[in-house]
């Protein structure tokens, strides 16, 4: 449903995307990940025919963009993180205005609007003014915008942004349940959102795609660590743990009690009992030492970490 091979755009000398390529099947439900400025903003606009690519290819839905932006467009439901919504207005007229932009038939609207409604759980609120909503119910609103004409494909930026707890659960379950029926791309700063809703994640950083795949794949794949933590230990316990055979990096870790660090290595196995040594021949007091398992959040900052240039690397997957 989404096809993109070697994206690029440039706002002046600046490199937004570089080379980005990726393909999203029909019923996918894909998290797109990044820090800030990595170019997941700017490939959204150009999937949803806002934005002009430099260079590449984009189809979504089997229509070209930008050549054919009309037809892409009919079959995208688009949820930018901001929902432009016309706040005085009421439900259920803003949504019988926003069907007739995009071009349902004025016999068919009361139809399509009751079924984004449904599918939003927004009955019971099509009378009320957009201003007097609640911000979870505002973000159903423009969910329902994005489902009017019934569109094959759905990219959701940040759909959760801002909500309080409750309506967090409300519009997690309401994104679970279109995922599936539809290809979804949900943009969100929450990895715990991503592991929830989606089987498989994008990462871009530095307008690069830095990882693609599912996130247990991903975090099997990432660095191994062991993490330490000591009583009082001295200034130079860090360099000394960093320079044991099979450790590639020491980190320091904040922690409330003692001194924690974080070794970084292709064998924790083998590392561990050199720890053990380390500590008893120094004198250390060892308080804890455990192998950790990789999670999506350590992941994202092992592959983000040095993307902050725009310079060319290759996806791991």
């Amino acid at each position: 449903m989404i096809q993109v091979e070697h994206l690029a755009k440039r706002y002046g000398s600046f490199q937004a995307v570089a080379d980005v390529s990726f393909a999203i099947e029909r019923g996918e439900v894909v998290g797109f990940l990044g820090p800030n400025g990595a170019g997941k903003s700017t490939t959204m606009r150009i999937l949803t025919g806002v934005l002009v690519q430099d260079e590449g290819r984009v189809t979504v839905a089997g229509a070209r963009l930008p050549e054919e932006g009309r037809a892409a467009r009919r079959r995208i439901g688009y949820l930018p993180e901001s929902t432009p919504l016309h706040r005085a207005m009421r439900v259920d007229r803003y949504l019988d205005f926003v069907a007739s932009a995009k071009g349902v038939a004025r016999g068919e609207r009361r139809a399509a609007v009751a079924r984004a409604a449904a599918a939003s759980d927004l009955f019971g609120h099509m009378g009320a003014r957009i201003e007097h909503l609640s911000k979870g119910y505002r973000q159903r609103v423009g969910l329902a915008q994005a489902l009017l004409g019934d569109p094959d494909v759905l990219v959701l930026d940040e759909p959760t942004s801002g909500l309080d707890p409750n309506e967090v659960v409300r519009i997690r379950e309401l994104v679970r349940e279109l995922g599936r029926a539809k290809t979804v791309l949900l943009s969100t700063h929450v990895l715990s959102e991503v592991v929830e809703l989606a089987p498989r994640v994008l990462i871009l950083s530095g307008g690069r795609l830095v990882a693609d795949g599912a996130p247990h794949a991903l975090a099997s794949a990432a660095d191994r660590t062991l993490f330490v933590r000591l009583r009082d230990a001295a200034p130079t316990a860090l360099a000394e743990l960093g320079a044991l055979a099979g450790v590639r990096a020491a980190r320091p870790v904040p922690s409330a009690t003692g001194t924690a660090l974080r070794l970084v290595t292709d064998a924790p196995d083998d590392v561990a009992p050199r720890v053990v040594a380390w500590a008893h021949a120094g004198g250390h007091v060892l308080l804890e030492l455990r192998h950790e398992s990789a999670t999506l959040e350590q992941v994202f900052a092992q592959r983000t970490a040095v993307r902050d240039e725009r310079f060319a690397g290759e996806v791991r997957r």
